[in-house]
């Protein structure tokens, strides 16, 4: 189902979270102001929907009672940087075109383990004010259905139950918007405005700084982690007191303090753990968690060694001061202007966190 010109471009989009470089024919149709300009194809059948573990804000849906309907299918999970960075948009559009006939249904499929427990789902939809249909997708068999491999990805069906477009990654918003135009047209909504919607999305968010975007998704669990460099190197799935080195190189990370590091994570097992990482963007990111549910972990974030002042992010306050509550991403640094290396280090005052991964924008 996806297009060949897409796939190394896909794959760079998930590991760096940049969006997704059109050709030169869709820049031109993102130009349009009219959706009848779009050129579609058949990309194949829509799959029948059948097999989530449940759904959520809706009983079942299948393929076949969405006859008639242009439906919009959002692959996500609730951690990912890049998919909540597509959201304010996915929802505007929710909300603009649903009375005249377009469905849109998140599927969410997990990346950690934490991420199966439906609870936590429940939470990440409430707080994020998600009131559209939602298929919770924990065994993966609507990934394997639509043949799909990335977060966030995107499917475009229309009223005959066919896929007529994709986007993986960040960014194609104008073209999927015109798509959902043409396709709503085609299937006889009347006065469909033609205009886009305007996203003004801050918080998590808020569209990455990629002029200065320098550092890319980078795992701390040794199943995928890379550039770690604590003299002493992985001890896997060992408690292990860990150092780090006096000075680190752009995108290296290190921890220092009593751990474990296990394959797709790192358990702090005694207070004062700290683990440091030197990264060039505007924003950091961390999805942690307590280990323990309805427990909390008390940190404190510096930047170069000192408080974050104004580069706080809305996760910790001015001091760099904060607490683990959920499992969730966690913004950590939002820096003004200039961009620069920058050495964040985030020192845990409590045992029992699990960090699973840095992101960036």
């Amino acid at each position: 189902m996806k297009a060949n010109r897409l796939l190394l471009a896909a794959i760079l989009a998930s590991v760096i979270g940049a969006p997704l470089e059109a050709s030169a024919e869709d820049k031109a149709v993102t130009q349009q102001t009219t959706p009848a300009t779009v050129q579609l194809r058949v990309e194949g059948e829509m799959p029948s929907l059948h097999g989530a573990v449940t759904w959520l804000n809706s009983p079942p849906l299948t393929a076949a009672e969405l006859r008639g309907k242009v439906v919009l299918i959002d692959f996500w999970t609730y951690t990912c940087i890049n998919w909540l960075r597509t959201l304010p948009h996915i929802q505007a559009w929710a909300t603009k075109y649903r009375d005249q006939g377009l469905v849109v249904i998140g599927v969410h499929t997990p990346e950690f383990g934490f991420e199966k427990n439906i609870d936590n789902v429940r939470r990440a939809i409430k707080e994020m004010g998600i009131d559209y249909p939602v298929a919770v997708d924990s065994n993966y068999v609507l990934w394997q259905d639509f043949n799909n491999e990335y977060w966030p990805a995107l499917y475009i069906v229309d009223a005959q139950g066919r896929i007529r477009h994709h986007e993986f990654g960040e960014g194609g918003y104008k073209k999927s918007e015109m798509t959902i135009q043409q396709l709503l047209t085609e299937a006889g909504a009347s006065n469909v405005s033609h205009d886009l919607v305007s996203v003004d999305a801050q918080g998590r968010e808020k569209p990455a700084d990629w002029s200065n975007l320098q550092s890319s998704e980078s795992y701390v669990g040794y199943g995928k982690t890379e550039k770690f460099v604590s003299p002493s190197g992985e001890i896997r799935d060992k408690l292990h007191i860990y150092t780090a080195p006096a000075r680190l190189r752009l995108n290296h990370w290190a921890l220092e303090g009593d751990w474990t590091m296990e394959k797709h994570f790192v358990a702090l097992n005694q207070p004062e753990g700290r683990i440091v990482y030197r990264f060039h963007a505007r924003d950091l990111h961390l999805v942690m968690g307590p280990a323990t549910p309805g427990t909390s972990v008390r940190f404190r974030v510096l930047i170069d060694g000192q408080e974050p002042g104004a580069a706080h992010g809305i996760d910790a306050d001015s001091q760099g001061n904060g607490t683990v509550t959920e499992q969730r991403l966690y913004q950590l640094i939002r820096q003004p202007e200039p961009i620069s290396d920058r050495t964040f280090e985030i020192e845990f005052l409590d045992p029992g966190v699990q960090a699973f991964v840095f992101t960036f924008g």
